[in-house]
């Protein structure tokens, strides 16, 4: 499985920095999303930035991360903890998988 993890600059030289998140410090390369100042959150994947996050999408994603640490380590998840956007209401699916979506 390949997922993402949501990293904040600590210290940036140029195209590479030094990034911290989910109790890991990375040497993340920087070439795809540009020089970036300490404190931006970045979505990465072996070893690179993929895309500048907003800090409230980092948090969701850690939630996210959170509930599947908790699921594969046996626990039982309340939807909601970990997916507020989701509480209360059935996921829906994308327009282009639904019954006669286009795409």
């Amino acid at each position: 499985m390949c997922v993402g993890i949501p990293l904040r600059v600590a210290q940036s030289d140029g195209l590479f920095a030094w990034c911290e998140g989910r109790g890991d410090r990375r040497r993340i390369d920087l070439a795809l999303v540009g020089p970036q100042p300490p404190g931006t959150w970045l979505l990465t994947f072996l070893g690179s930035a993929r895309e500048v996050l907003a800090e409230d999408e980092a948090h969701r994603i850690n939630r996210a991360l959170d509930a599947l640490e908790a699921v594969l380590g046996g626990e039982q998840v309340e939807i909601g903890d970990y997916f507020a956007d989701l509480a209360g209401r059935e996921p829906e699916l994308p327009p282009h998988l639904r019954r006669g979506g286009g795409g």
